[in-house]
């Protein structure tokens, strides 16, 4: 049953000509899935329809070829063709009484066209702005080109309401948007009557809605998504003029969708943001306008919600990690089961599906976009196969997940874990700095697991392959983790670094067990993910002298991916760390270290105390090879299979460990698929010649 102080969130609200049945309101995110793959981005909105969300939105959606974000894949409404794919994310999220919005998107001075080679149009002549510095520059837009981008919209909106939307959401918001470009005098540098003042530059918003709304009527809503601010000072979209904009145009939109300047302020990880760290930013904006204001924070807590809105901060709860982390949040907290939230732990891994162009990953979510792919439900899961037990050797996230899953299925599970402590590397990693959140990953499964009368938790309890041939399971799943290596072998060296032993090399696992170096220490990262930073900034918190290098020319180059890389380089320099890009290691001296350029191998050294090297990892194996090797005895061991997963298997971000876990246990008792496919994908039909 619902807690009463939660009421709040339930209550019906307006949006111009539509009624949302509550106040969750998923906002546009990308997935990774896009044009690509769209069968598998509907069931996802679909799900979320099933969990409860009142509003539920599409990702940015390219809405004219003339503009264009290739190699990122978002979705096209480029033509009539593109319909039908559309219609099918709209039906599926319209499912459960929610209402479904398409976000259209002109990217302008951010689409480099890559895919289509036209040429790029925005409000002023200036350098494409992407992730990748694309050395291309956008054409000055003309009144011609103005008058056609209107027509576009026009274009767009009636092929969304074809498809069958309920609200449009108009993107100005993270840079990325045609609608920031005109508003911001960083991107609008014209003279003419769309440039200089505020009132100029708020022309093409205000022609464009005004175009839409005598093209779709009183049948659909439109949103209008802006930035809250630049984060560039004077010269450009500060929330001073944010809040001018808004009661300029108080009733322009049926809702303002307010969302932080740059993507990475807006949705940084939850190292650096905390929830609901745009709350300064939004704070009394609400009074400004009639419409109902939607905002974003990584909502994970009920109570931070229900004070978003009772202090009139907020009409709508906007979401988009919290949502992918459990589709199911609004229908956990309707039916009192706050307990069983899987709450996002702001890791941000579910960007890099975006940013690599792979397929969305979530880190708590291990079904997220695989619920068409896989038939994989966040909730559901087939029952137990003709087998009963399974003994899950290793607690870490795969070790979880698989034990969570398995005894969901009604499997009797036995989970063993050699330290005193369950969670395995999350529940170290949990201490580092910034990294408090993560524990979430071990916190919710081991809650989960706690109420099952099928599951046994054994902490501090090591097995050999000799106990666990006696015990008499069915099946055996190793996750027993992996451990940094100390030889360096990573990208640069293949083999073992040349290294004097008199110099005290130190690993992360040494760190996180409290083993610290001091004096003057230098962190080699070849691992690029966030592990060299963190260990840079804990050493620096302890007062070490730290020199940071490495042979990428960024700080913790994969973070990018994540959102965070420039917020670490920041810190860093912020806490004293020396910081040697493009620079690889060469030797370990007694003194010292050697080190060596990455394009040029210039040779330089390196006094220091200590080394503390972030280079790879090694499963650790040993059991499930000493498994294997008495494979022979299994049938009268009654051993059914045995199975290495997770990092033990492959090392790996925390993502991956929880994926692999979850599919372990789906794949208890399944029929051998040999070589076929273990997913759905959708093939591009050939047009005709």
């Amino acid at each position: 049953m619902r807690d009463p102080r939660f009421d709040v969130l339930f209550q019906p609200q307006k949006i111009g000509p539509v009624t949302a049945k509550n106040r969750f309101y998923q906002v546009p995110h990308c997935n990774g899935g896009g044009y690509r793959d769209p069968s598998a981005a509907a069931a996802m909105r679909g799900i979320k329809a099933q969990g409860g969300w009142g509003v539920i939105f599409t990702e940015q959606t390219e809405m004219h070829h003339s503009s264009e974000i290739t190699p990122f894949i978002e979705l096209r409404l480029w033509e009539d063709q593109d319909i039908p794919s559309i219609a099918k994310m709209a039906a599926a999220m319209k499912t459960h009484g929610a209402l479904a919005g398409i976000q259209l998107a002109y990217s302008g001075i951010n689409g480099p066209n890559m895919y289509t080679k036209e040429v790029p149009l925005a409000p002023s002549a200036l350098p494409i702005r992407t992730f990748t510095n694309d050395p291309v520059q956008a054409r000055a837009m003309d009144k011609t080109d103005i008058r056609n981008l209107r027509r576009w919209f026009v274009t767009a909106a009636k092929r969304s309401q074809t498809a069958g939307f309920d609200l449009i959401c108009l993107y100005g918001a993270h840079g990325f948007g045609i609608f920031q470009h005109f508003l911001s005098r960083a991107t609008n540098q014209r003279s003419d009557e769309y440039g200089g003042s505020l009132e100029n530059r708020s022309r093409f918003a205000r022609e464009v809605i005004a175009d839409m709304r005598d093209a779709v009527g009183d049948s659909m809503a439109l949103t209008l998504r802006v930035s809250l601010d630049e984060s560039i000072g004077a010269l450009g979209f500060s929330n001073a003029e944010v809040r001018d904009f808004i009661a300029m145009n108080a009733d322009l939109p049926d809702l303002w969708d307010l969302a932080m300047g740059t993507w990475e302020d807006c949705s940084g990880p939850s190292r650096f943001k905390p929830e609901a760290a745009q709350e300064v930013w939004v704070s009394g904006i609400r009074a400004l306008s009639s419409r109902p204001v939607v905002g974003v924070g990584r909502f994970t807590s009920p109570d931070v919600m229900v004070r978003m809105i009772t202090s009139g901060t907020l009409d709508f709860i906007g979401c988009a990690r919290p949502s992918i982390a459990d589709p199911f949040l609004p229908a956990k907290i309707d039916a009192g089961r706050i307990e069983d939230i899987r709450e996002c732990i702001g890791c941000n891994i579910c960007i890099t599906g975006d940013m690599t162009q792979g397929m969305g990953r979530c880190t708590q979510n291990p079904t997220w976009m695989e619920e068409w792919r896989r038939g994989w439900h966040p909730e559901q899961i087939a029952t137990k196969g003709e087998s009963d037990s399974v003994l899950i050797i290793g607690s870490g996230p795969a070790g979880l997940e698989a034990a969570l899953a398995a005894s969901s299925r009604g499997y009797d599970v036995a989970l063993a874990e050699a330290r005193d402590v369950l969670g395995g590397r999350v529940a170290r990693e949990r201490l580092l700095p910034g990294l408090q959140a993560w524990g979430r990953v071990a916190d919710y499964r081991l809650y989960q697991l706690q109420q099952r009368a099928n599951v046994q938790l054994y902490p501090a309890s090591a097995l050999s392959a000799e106990d666990i041939m006696g015990f008499g399971f069915q099946h055996i799943c190793v996750a027993t983790g992996a451990l940094w290596r100390a030889d360096g072998v990573a990208r640069q060296h293949i083999t073992p670094l040349p290294a004097d032993p008199r110099l005290p090399v130190f690993t992360p696992d040494d760190l996180m067990q409290g083993r610290l170096p001091s004096g003057q220490v230098v962190i080699y990262d070849d691992d690029h993910y966030y592990m060299g930073g963190v260990l840079a900034e804990l050493c620096a918190q302890k007062g070490c002298a730290v020199t940071l290098i490495t042979p990428s020319a960024f700080v913790s180059d994969w973070t990018a991916n994540t959102l965070e890389q420039a917020a670490i380089h920041r810190r860093l320099v912020g806490l004293g760390v020396k910081i040697l890009l493009n620079t690889g290691l060469a030797a370990i001296h007694g003194d010292g270290v050697e080190t060596n350029c990455s394009y040029t191998d210039a040779r330089a050294r390196l006094v220091c105390d200590a080394v503390v090297m972030v280079a790879s990892r090694i499963g650790n194996d040993a059991l499930y090879h000493a498994l294997q090797a008495r494979a022979a005895d299994w049938a009268d061991a009654g051993i059914r299979s045995v199975k290495l997963i997770g990092d033990a298997a492959a090392p790996a971000p925390i993502a991956w460990a929880t994926f692999a876990g979850h599919r372990y246990a789906r794949d208890l008792d399944a029929p051998d698929i040999g070589d076929a496919l273990p997913f759905r994908r959708e093939v591009t039909a050939l047009a005709a010649d």
